[in-house]
């Protein structure tokens, strides 16, 4: 025995992977220092695990106190503190404790959130953890696979998961299902021979193999050339962990208002006090606690609170459509995307491979249904369609045959579990049973007397069986190799035309044939068959899902391009979305030619293509990353470990919940509980509907908030006192918290959501029109309030009076502009009790003020008193119809406006 030559490591070569498929074995053995029967020695093994570390995945974790404190750094966190800094200074001590507490609840929230989504890394790493055979010493050994090194010699069996990046240098009839990479659905053929092409896409290395995929069949043998970070699948973990997460683009707008509004309060702020003391207008003690109560006033500190209520209340919309949100802001994401990447496998389409054309000697057939169901639109009499006409396809000897072929010549089964048909076996195999069984209403029942599994060397299978009273060579494969065994071999251009108009719809096309022969047959001899009888070719293909093609149309609609992200052949893929109407042109690019373009040619070029075939966990998320890079906003949906960095990446992640694995949920913002596509319509439309209501909720906090502050403004740049109390103002600001402003939470949906195009992101949350809207309403409530004010104090009556009156003049200012903003439509119309909450919570509102005006305790801590009816209620209610009547006409004139195009709101 030869002992592998104990080298330095150091001298080991890098990872040449790109062209490891390109060599042969005496030349790999050479590059990796190893030798191709005994493998390596112990010594060299142990020597080797010490330089290069386990072969494991490394997560850097982030201090749990750290992702805590992170959930602080947010500008409306910062008005939320400043207001309560500012009422403790007042001695407000119990709103000072509401608003901290709001402050505390919401950074939970976002750390509970934070820790769940940071577990992607995790569930990779413990993709690895395995044991294999492996040769060492020229003996064969079981080893932790995170004990393998570069260059060990490890043997693979069906069953086995692959754990690390291996060159084959022998396979024998050798399967690996390589999904989880590459999205493909069947298993892929593997052999030991070079492959001389320069450039090959992951899914076209038949001579390599990748951690954390598994072998279906046959066995193999492989030596390692990469493991932990350095294999592809570590290359996945890094383009998770290099992926920065950013905030929505809602939590952007609000961070940006936020930040604006507190800058304006504060700058306002500090004018007012410079002014009020070259003014001489008040005492200092009294000028500052003005001030402080004007910024108080100001603050919409109800904004956070009223924002978050808004976006859980989409959440639980979302999850009773069986769609799971992860994080409150992601619920309005996905309403604000114009662009959905979508996997093909298991997402557009059923990833239940079907079988849906069949061609004969004689005839062409559509086969109805898809996946895995056998009642999939067959009639259990055999009727299907033949060039427009019912026939009884048992009529047709061939397609008899082809049925009984497609029965004897497969070994899956299908298992009804979970209300839906789950697959033993390869892809193709459960098409040929759904066939079967959609064509006699039975499974298959097979006599085998001697079977010859798949081999590339001669690209096709075969069992011999007994079938009706005679003993039958039956045989499916290769299309170009069946018909070199039959008597059809001759009628080349028929069967051509068929194999070019099968191909072209996307369709694997596998060929079927037979042969009766003696009863004293009983060994399948590769080398002898011939003369075999075709039967015909069967078209396969993982079908759309009928609800995919739907939902794209609303998408579409709805102003969202979808666009096709797969691991597939570019003719398969473009086959599907030409199926689906996924646009008006479909157009294709490939991973390698991604690979060619640097990031500026690829965001020039990015828009031109809505199908990106062949494509790798790199080329996703690069995908990704253009098209954000050309301000689209991103939404990438996928369920392979494959898709995690381009999930992560995107602006909202959508990750499917059947069929995903837990690397991509858990890398996804948001999980499709029934793997149903449809669903991301109802999501897009929820996002808008919440999108609308926070910006509902926003014009109204605003004016009414500035109203209470420029109460205080206006009455300092005239001279006079103060109409409202600090107590007051924070009345008003604490009873709005607890009731109006959540009436918008439960405002339905506005006609025509779905017809609109997706928000400019970039615009904010505020228009122009939004903007004045905000200046003139806020003018109108505090110039009425003080205006009040004056003309009670005029006459006469007391301070108290005139400021009781003014507190309810701004409380029912906002009541009345509450009921402008709910919708787009005249008040007066059929939608005015659509929201029956909102009177509910008029009528809380109404019966707290009662409170604070009439009941003692109240009046000595608020500073009110009983006032009669005219006084208290009727010149409020009043003021509010006059505010009613001036936002109405203004919002007449809005929507003149926007009618004509003139103003954009």
């Amino acid at each position: 025995m030869t002992d592998t030559p104990e080298t330095d490591t150091d001298k080991l070569p890098p990872d040449t992977e790109d062209h490891l498929w390109q060599l042969d074995e005496p030349t790999l053995a050479t590059q990796y220092q190893t030798d191709s029967t005994t493998g390596l020695s112990a010594a060299e093994a142990e020597r080797r695990l010490q330089h290069d570390g386990r072969n494991e995945l490394e997560t850097k974790r982030t201090s749990r106190f750290v992702q805590f404190i992170k959930q602080f750094n947010n500008s409306i966190i910062y008005i939320l503190a400043a207001a309560a800094v500012m009422t403790f200074v007042m001695h407000r001590y119990s709103d000072s404790i509401v608003i901290g507490l709001v402050i505390i609840a919401n950074a939970i929230i976002g750390y509970v959130q934070e820790r769940q989504a940071g577990n992607a890394l995790e569930r990779i790493r413990e993709m690895l953890i395995s044991k294999n055979f492996v040769i060492r010493d020229g003996k064969k050994l079981e080893i932790d696979a995170r004990d393998l090194v570069v260059g060990d010699l490890v043997n693979l069996e069906a069953g086995d998961a692959v754990p690390a990046d291996m060159r084959l240098i022998s396979a024998d009839n050798l399967n690996v299902q390589e999904s989880v990479l590459t999205g493909e659905t069947n298993a892929v053929e593997k052999q030991e021979e070079p492959m001389p092409a320069s450039d090959l896409a992951l899914a076209d290395r038949r001579n390599m193999v990748y951690a954390s995929t598994a072998v279906t069949s046959g066995s193999g043998l492989g030596i390692v050339t990469a493991t932990a970070e350095a294999t592809e699948i570590g290359h996945i973990q890094q383009s998770v962990g290099e992926v920065k997460s950013k905030p929505t683009p809602l939590m952007q707008n609000l961070n940006s208002l936020g930040f604006g509004l507190s800058i304006a309060i504060v700058v306002s702020a500090v004018l007012l006090f410079i002014l009020g003391m070259f003014m001489n207008t008040y005492s200092l003690p009294t000028l500052l606690i003005a001030v402080i109560t004007m910024v108080v006033g100001s603050m919409p500190e109800g904004l956070p609170a009223s924002t978050s209520v808004v976006l859980a209340m989409g959440t639980r919309q979302m999850t009773k459509k069986n769609v799971i949100v992860k994080s409150l802001p992601a619920v309005e994401t996905l309403g604000a995307v114009d662009i959905v990447n979508t996997d093909k496998t298991g997402t557009l389409t059923k990833n239940e491979m079907t079988v849906t054309k069949v061609v004969t000697p004689d005839a062409r057939y559509d086969v109805t249904g898809v996946g895995y169901d056998d009642n999939g639109g067959i009639n259990f009499d055999g009727a299907l369609k033949l060039n427009g006409q019912t026939v009884d396809w048992q009529q047709d000897d061939h397609m008899a045959w082809l049925v009984k072929i497609a029965g004897q010549t497969t070994d899956a089964e299908l298992h009804f579990e979970n209300n839906r048909w789950e697959l033993t076996g390869e892809p193709t195999d459960g098409a040929l049973t759904t066939l079967y069984r959609k064509m006699t209403g039975h499974d298959p029942e097979v006599a085998e007397v001697d079977s010859l599994p798949f081999d590339s060397a001669f690209r096709f299978s075969a069992r011999l069986a007994d079938l009706d009273g005679q003993r039958v060579l039956m045989v499916k494969g290769s299309p170009a190799t069946i018909l070199q065994l039959t008597t059809e071999a001759n009628a080349t251009k028929y069967w051509d035309d068929a194999m070019d108009d099968l191909t072209a719809d996307g369709l694997r096309v596998v060929a079927l044939a037979a042969q009766v022969v003696d009863d004293d047959v009983t060994e399948i001899d590769a080398a002898k068959i011939h003369d075999l009888h075709l039967a015909g070719f069967v078209g396969i293909i993982d079908p759309p899902r009928e609800e995919a093609a739907t939902a794209i149309a609303e998408l579409r609609q709805a102003g969202v391009q979808v666009k096709m992200i797969t691991g597939d052949h570019p003719d398969t893929a473009m086959a599907i979305a030409n199926k689906l109407n996924l646009a008006p042109q479909v157009k294709a690019i490939t991973g390698p030619e991604i690979d060619a373009l640097d990031d500026d040619q690829l965001k020039a070029h990015i828009d031109d293509y809505n199908v990106f075939a062949r494509a790798t966990p790199e080329n996703k998320l690069r995908i990704v990353r253009a098209q954000q890079a050309n301000n689209h906003v991103v939404s990438m949906t996928g369920d392979g470990v494959n898709d995690a960095p381009a999930l992560k990446q995107a602006d909202i992640g959508v990750a499917m919940g059947i069929k995903g694995t837990e690397v991509a949920k858990e890398s996804a913002d948001m999980v499709l509980a029934d793997d149903d596509f449809a669903d991301i319509v109802a999501a897009v439309r929820e996002g808008r509907h919440v999108f609308d209501n926070i910006r509902k909720t926003i014009r109204f906090l605003l004016p009414t908030s500035f109203a209470e502050g420029l109460v205080v403004i206006i009455s300092i740049l005239m001279g006079h006192d103060l109409p409202l109390y600090p107590t007051q103002l924070l009345w008003i600001n604490m009873v709005s918290a607890l009731t109006i402003q959540f009436a918008f939470i439960f405002e339905p949906p506005e006609a025509g959501i779905m017809s609109r195009g997706p928000r400019n992101v970039k615009a904010g949350l505020l228009s122009k029109l939004d903007s004045f809207e905000i200046i003139y309403v806020s003018l109108l409530i505090s110039g009425l309030g003080i205006f009040a004010y004056d003309y009670l104090t005029n006459l006469g009556l007391p301070n108290v009076v005139g400021s009781t009156m003014s507190l309810n003049i701004i409380i029912f200012g906002k009541i009345f502009y509450l009921f402008n903003l709910r919708n787009d439509h005249p008040v007066i119309s059929k939608y005015f009790f659509q929201n029956k909450m909102a009177f509910y919570i008029i009528g809380i509102l109404i019966a707290l003020q009662l409170g604070i005006i009439y009941l003692p305790f109240m009046q000595s801590v608020f500073n009110t008193t009983n006032v009669n009816f005219w006084y208290g209620w009727g010149i409020p209610i009043l003021c509010g119809i006059v505010v009613l009547i001036v936002t109405e006409i203004g919002k007449f004139i809005r929507f003149r406006f926007v009618e004509k195009n003139e103003v954009l709101s």
